[in-house]
């Protein structure tokens, strides 16, 4: 009960964290609100913009406004678009779907990816542990824009494999999932490689193997489980940073879904849109790290509680 109770007290600390850094982010950005509400070629007078200012509350002190926001944030209400005109939790709900397909596509071609290279390589002939370093960092090294080009070029329009643009079918989200699971797996396949490397010079995997096990036996059974922590604390931190990097996936490969939306209300200043995002991201992060706590009580049983 006091270990829920903690991470509960975390959880609720993060998020109020991730909205007073959104609201600090919306006072701090130049330029008057109410001219982004208005856009650019408003001839509107002053009356009317005060009269907005004041439906809005920006004329009331920032503590005011903040704890205006908190309390609305407690009910769920995330404000309105300046753009748009919708609630943000309408628009956020209305592109989720997308993203996260995009997203849990992407996570398990990386693990798959991750645990072939590195279950298969792992305490192998230093040459094969080359090979499999030199295309991990350059999955790593690679921008994902550019390796969402690069797929584009070669699987869409040389192939024409797959389609170019759209989110209409399965066959649409293998090139996107690819070039953000490609960077994921490369780092994943290191961290996995390093502890089944570490987990087979075990005394348990020196028995395995005496009692007659394969070498793939003893990878899969007894090695493969002392890694899987790291590999799930590794994952889980990943997942939290997919938002950022389905802005541009989605971008490339003309994908609706919240990184569009993301950059659409970046470059027209619709920070109530940017700080729904934001809270969105840390409440993913508070989701997953206790999905991982559960998880590393299941891989390891000396974390139950007694």
């Amino acid at each position: 009960m006091r270990t829920a109770l903690k991470r509960a007290g975390a959880g609720i600390a993060v998020l109020w964290g991730a909205a007073t850094l959104a609201f600090a982010a919306l006072m701090l950005l130049p330029g008057d609100p109410v001219a982004t509400l208005l856009g650019p070629a408003t001839m509107a007078s002053a009356e009317v913009r005060d009269r907005i200012r004041a439906d809005y509350g920006f004329d009331r002190p920032v503590l005011v406004q903040y704890f205006a926001y908190l309390r609305k944030l407690v009910t769920g209400d995330l404000g309105s678009s300046y753009q748009l005109q919708r609630p943000v939790w309408g628009l956020i709900t209305d592109q989720l779907g997308p993203t996260a397909q995009l997203a849990v596509a992407a996570v398990v071609v990386a693990v798959v990816i991750a645990l072939i290279s590195a279950v298969a390589t792992a305490g192998r002939d230093r040459r094969v542990r080359a090979v499999a370093g030199a295309w991990e960092l350059a999955a790593v090294s690679l921008p994902s824009y550019w390796l969402g080009i690069l797929l584009l070029t070669a699987f869409s329009f040389q192939l024409r494999i797959f389609p170019v643009i759209g989110t209409q079918d399965l066959a649409a989200l293998v090139l996107p999932a690819l070039t953000l699971a490609l960077p994921i797996a490369g780092l994943l396949a290191q961290v996995l490689r390093e502890g089944l490397e570490a987990a087979l010079a075990e005394p348990f995997a020196v028995t395995a193997r005496a009692r007659g096990l394969s070498q793939l036996a003893v990878r899969l059974r007894h090695a493969l489980r002392h890694a899987a922590a790291s590999l799930a604390t590794l994952t889980g931190w990943l997942v939290g940073t997919l938002l950022g990097g389905a802005v541009l996936v989605e971008t490339v490969f003309g994908r609706s879904g919240i990184g569009a939306l993301t950059l659409q209300a970046v470059g027209d200043k619709d920070m109530p849109v940017v700080m729904g995002v934001v809270l969105l991201s840390a409440l993913v992060f508070v989701v997953i790290s206790a999905v991982l706590d559960l998880l590393h009580a299941v891989i390891d049983p000396r974390l139950r509680p007694a």
